[in-house]
C-alpha cells in the first residue's frame, strides 16, 4: 500500500510539472499574442533590432516561405526573425533575449530561431547583398568610388583585412582554432568600399590561419587573378602587411623617407585601407554578437553563417540609410592589437610564386611613378 502511494505521489508531481510546463509555454503565447513589438516608436525597434520597421517586415516577408511553421500553435515568422535579429544586435546569453522585448520565447526556442533564420538569410540573401564586383563594369564604377573618397587611393576597388570572431572551443579540431592570442576564434576575411559596403566576407576558416593563406584560397584571389590574366591591368585591392604584394594586391611598403614618393604612396595606401579597419568597427558595434567582448555559443560553421548574417544585415542598414551606430573606437582598438605581428605565424617567402611577386613590384612602381611622383 505505502508503495503504491508512494508511485502515486510521484506521478502527481510528474504531472505537476508537466502542467506548469504547459502553462509558462501558454502564457509566452499569449504574451507574443498580445504584444506587438512592431508598435514600438521607429527610434526604440531601430535600437533593439538594428532594422527599421519596414526593413523587418521586408526581411520576414523574403524569409516566411521557408519558416513558416506547420503547425497551428508555432512561433510566427514576425517572431522568429526578431529574436534572431534581437540575438545578432546584443550577443547576449539566449535567455536573456527571450525574456525581454515582447518577444516572450524560451531560451531553447531562441536558439532554434537564431539557427534557423541564419540558415535562411545565408539560402536566400547572402549572395544578393554581399556580392564582389565580378565584370569589367563594376570593377570600373567601384575604382571611382576609391577615386572619389575622402582617403582615396588609385586603381582600388577594395580594402581588405582579416578580424578575428570568438567562439567556444569546438569539440572537433580545437587547437585548429586557437589564435596566437590563445583565444578560441574564426578568422574573418572581408572586404569593403569606401562607404563600408561589405563586398565579400569569408568566414569559413579558423583562428589558427594566416591572412594570406585565407586570400591566396580565396574565390576572389582567383577573380581577380583571372581579370588580370584577361588584361585588365590597372585595378587592385588594398591591403596590410600581413598579406603578399601581387599584381592585383598592393601592400605597404617598409621604413620609407619621409616626402619621398614610396612614402608618400604608403601614406595614401595606409589611409585608404583604413576604412576597413573602420568598417569592423560599425560592423561589430552594430552586431555586438560579433563583438570581441563577446562569444558566439555555436560552433564553428554556425558561427561563420552568423557572420555572414550579420554582413547581410549590416549592408541593408546602409542601402537605408540606417547610421544610428558609429564607429567603435574600442572594436578598432581590439582589431589593431589582434593582428600585431606573431612571430609563430610568420608568412614564408617561398609560399609566394617569384614570378608573381615580381609581378607586383612592378605594378607598384608603377602606381608610385605614375600617381606618387
Amino acid at each position: 500500500m505505502a508503495a503504491a502511494l508512494a508511485y502515486l505521489a510521484l506521478d502527481l508531481m510528474h504531472l505537476e510539472h508537466r502542467v506548469q510546463r504547459l502553462e509558462r509555454k501558454a502564457e509566452r503565447r499569449a504574451w507574443r499574442d498580445t504584444h506587438d513589438p512592431f508598435e514600438l516608436h521607429d527610434d526604440v525597434f531601430i535600437n533593439l533590432f538594428r532594422l527599421s520597421p519596414d526593413l523587418a517586415i521586408e526581411l520576414v516577408e523574403e524569409l516566411r516561405p521557408a519558416l513558416e511553421r506547420q503547425r497551428p500553435y508555432g512561433i510566427s515568422v514576425e517572431h522568429q526573425v526578431l529574436a534572431a535579429l534581437r540575438f545578432y544586435a546584443t550577443g547576449s546569453y539566449q535567455g536573456a533575449v527571450g525574456e525581454s522585448w515582447d518577444i516572450g520565447l524560451s531560451q531553447p526556442s531562441i536558439s532554434r530561431c537564431v539557427r534557423d533564420v541564419t540558415n535562411c538569410i545565408n539560402r536566400r540573401l547572402l549572395r544578393r547583398w554581399v556580392r564582389f564586383p565580378m565584370t569589367p563594369e563594376e570593377r570600373y564604377a567601384a575604382k571611382l568610388k576609391f577615386r572619389d573618397a575622402p582617403q582615396p587611393f588609385p586603381g582600388a576597388i577594395g580594402a581588405m583585412d582579416c578580424t578575428y570572431v570568438q567562439i567556444f572551443a569546438p569539440h572537433e579540431n580545437e587547437e585548429a582554432f586557437v589564435n596566437h592570442h590563445g583565444d578560441h576564434t574564426i578568422n574573418v576575411q572581408a572586404i569593403c568600399d569606401p562607404d563600408f559596403k561589405l563586398l565579400n566576407v569569408n568566414a569559413r576558416y579558423p583562428g589558427a590561419r594566416n591572412d594570406y593563406f585565407i586570400w591566396s584560397n580565396s574565390a576572389v584571389q582567383r577573380a581577380m587573378s583571372r581579370a588580370y590574366e584577361n588584361g585588365e591591368r590597372e585595378t587592385w585591392l588594398i591591403g596590410d602587411d600581413g598579406y603578399f604584394i601581387e599584381p592585383w594586391l598592393m601592400t605597404p611598403l617598409k621604413h620609407e623617407d619621409v616626402g619621398t614618393p614610396r612614402f608618400l604612396y604608403n601614406e595614401a595606401l595606409c589611409k585608404a585601407r583604413c576604412v576597413i579597419e573602420r568598417c569592423f568597427g560599425i560592423f561589430k558595434a552594430q552586431f555586438r554578437c560579433l563583438s570581441a567582448q563577446r562569444k558566439l555559443m555555436y560552433d564553428p560553421e554556425m558561427a561563420g553563417k552568423i557572420v555572414n548574417a550579420c554582413a547581410v544585415l549590416h549592408n541593408m542598414r546602409l542601402e537605408n540609410n540606417l547610421n544610428d551606430v558609429e564607429v567603435d573606437p574600442e572594436e578598432v582598438a581590439l582589431h589593431r592589437q589582434a593582428n600585431l605581428p606573431n612571430p609563430r605565424q610568420e608568412r614564408d617567402i617561398n609560399d609566394q610564386p617569384l614570378t608573381m611577386r615580381a609581378q607586383g613590384i612592378r605594378v607598384q612602381e608603377r602606381i608610385i611613378a605614375r600617381h606618387f611622383t
